[in-house]
């Protein structure tokens, strides 16, 4: 039988406790019992999927990152196929790819980052989420297996050692993407990725002739920019920056009115 992780389960069990013994009004000598034994017990969980990080110079890598998204969303903004769209459409483009994109340019820029173990919250906080629904809960905390993920493409790009033509292309085969749902011009948004594919191929081929298998290893790597999910760069790039503030409002407001 294959043995899962405890480690949840256990901590639940034992903040549930720390709660009820708290709202119960026990005597305060059961209370600093209880929080003895807690502190005890070793914080989080060390299982890949279930540990939570955070950048380890999150002011420099916060800057770049910022500084690689504004790249991403005026590359959008300067293909006329792109603002030929109908505004819906561009909106649910650019609600679809802005990630993968992103990511692109962290590539394309050389962006490297470090993440450390993410700070164990306090009891009290444990408790208040417990108590009533917070936001925070809702939102994806980026693990150390969604960064290994992460990084893991990062090396993939960069081994390819795209040229900037290279990128350029890739890009807007990942913009055009016809397979988002409700597109009114999906069609148009089809024609628009084959000529992407058509011209990324055409410029693989002369800068790498001996190289046949290029072509296809840079489309599979790049499908494997769909596996990082948009909260998990949200949460690790913009979240120190922006707050509470809905990054996907930002990104509309800079495409669209800036």
């Amino acid at each position: 039988m294959e043995k899962g992780c405890h480690c949840s389960d256990h901590s639940d069990q034992h903040s549930n406790a720390i709660l009820y013994n708290i709202l119960s009004r026990k005597d305060s000598s059961t209370c600093n019992q209880n929080n003895n034994n807690y502190n005890s017990k070793p914080h989080g969980c060390n299982c890949e999927t279930r540990r939570t990080v955070c950048l380890k110079r999150p002011s420099d890598i916060c800057q770049e990152a910022s500084a690689v998204l504004v790249k991403t969303i005026n590359f959008m903004k300067s293909l006329p196929a792109f603002n030929q769209l109908p505004p819906n459409d561009q909106f649910s483009l650019l609600k679809s790819c802005w990630a993968p994109l992103f990511i692109l340019g962290l590539a394309q820029e050389g962006v490297d980052f470090e993440v450390i173990d993410s700070p164990a919250d306090s009891m009290l906080k444990k408790i208040l989420l417990n108590c009533k629904e917070n936001s925070e809960t809702d939102r994806e905390q980026p693990t150390m297996a969604g960064v290994s993920k992460l990084k893991s493409c990062l090396k993939k790009f960069w081994s390819l050692d795209l040229s900037p033509k290279e990128y350029a292309y890739l890009k807007g085969t990942i913009i055009f993407n016809p397979d988002v749902p409700d597109l009114k011009a999906s069609v148009f948004v089809e024609c628009l990725q084959q000529e992407a594919h058509n011209a990324l191929k055409e410029v693989v081929q002369p800068l790498h002739p001996w190289d046949e298998g290029r072509f296809a290893r840079i489309l599979l790597t790049a499908s494997s920019l769909q596996s990082i999910t948009h909260g998990l760069v949200t949460e690790l790039f913009f979240r120190p920056v922006i707050g509470q503030t809905n990054l996907l409002e930002l990104l509309v407001d800079m495409l669209f009115y800036r």
